[in-house]
């Protein structure tokens, strides 16, 4: 698996358009956000459709046609530096064909963030551009509106690369080693359903994967776990850190799950990296390459997260 490349990070004044490709957005929270960047000498440009919610499925933000377009005039705007996005929730699977993934390309490497359900485009970013994104804290999401661990890690990443180029576990590990290679992954779920779409990656093999989920029942997890082997697309795979499981079972079963599922593939695997749904969640770059200490509990970028 080869290191993607890099956009170039963000400096003070930098315009930076927020968009909403799955489900609706608080607007309060919105607010808010938008409030902390403008704090970080940013520019945000709300997409047209950011507000909107869809007729008949109210978990979608407007229409899927909308919140594509949206998504494709904020990255092919040339005064436009970064697209972040507002929430996650559900329908960015819904759009992503819809997408012109030439036009994309063609606009050059720009910051992309968001997760959860983003994570299906964190996939088509990696596939389809070549480009490292970040797997963190979306504009109007309680966790970047209320935690400051969250904000200025998402901060420092953002204009300050070098300075979060390690990331300290607040766990243990569950299979000690050291592994290399390629950041990916995002929220478990997520990665089962992308099996076999036009835009998934065919397998997570050389690769450091980064898992985690909320709300997920352990059988659940179970299921997709046991998909992503039978799939082989966890075949080769170098290392895996878990990131939360908030509003999952108990994490003990969790834990127990991801030994009786993983362990068997005998790679170093680490947890509580503090990346996910969990309270001050942290900024993870997908497309870096990186070492895992499992034992030491530390992860180290070769190279910073943002050019």
């Amino acid at each position: 698996m080869k290191d993607l490349t890099r956009p170039p990070r963000l400096t003070a004044g930098a315009r930076v358009a927020v968009v909403a490709p799955s489900g609706p957005v608080p607007e309060e929270r919105l607010q808010a956000g938008l409030d902390i960047l403008r704090g970080w000498d940013l520019d945000p440009y709300v997409a047209p459709h950011v507000l909107d919610r869809h007729a008949r499925f109210g978990y979608l933000a407007g229409t899927d046609a909308d919140r594509a377009a949206d998504f494709l005039s904020a990255w092919c705007d040339p005064s436009v530096d970064a697209v972040l996005c507002a929430r996650g929730g559900y329908g960015a699977q819904r759009m992503a064909d819809l997408l012109d993934w030439e036009a994309l390309r063609a606009a050059g490497p720009k910051v992309f963030l968001g997760f959860s359900d983003i994570t299906a485009l964190h996939e088509a970013f990696a596939t389809r551009l070549g480009l490292v994104t970040l797997h963190g804290p979306m504009v109007a999401g309680i966790d970047f509106v209320k935690n400051a661990r969250a904000q200025e890690h998402l901060r420092a990443t953002l204009f300050d690369p070098e300075s979060v180029r390690t990331i300290a576990s607040a766990g243990r590990a569950l299979v000690p080693g050291h592994a290399e290679g390629v950041l990916l992954g995002g929220c478990l779920s997520l990665l089962a359903a992308e099996l076999g779409t036009p835009h998934a990656r065919p397998s997570a093999r050389g690769g450091l994967l980064c898992l985690e989920d909320v709300g997920e029942e352990t059988y659940r997890l179970d299921r997709c776990l046991t998909q992503l082997l039978r799939a082989g697309w966890l075949d080769g795979v170098a290392g895996i850190l878990l990131g939360s499981w908030a509003r999952c079972d108990p994490y003990d079963r969790v834990r127990d799950l991801v030994l009786d599922r993983l362990g068997g593939l005998g790679v170093p695997i680490a947890e509580e990296f503090g990346f996910g749904h969990g309270e001050g969640a942290l900024t993870i770059p997908f497309g870096v390459r990186g070492e895992l200490d499992a034992g030491a509990g530390t992860l180290t970028l070769d190279a910073p997260a943002l050019a």
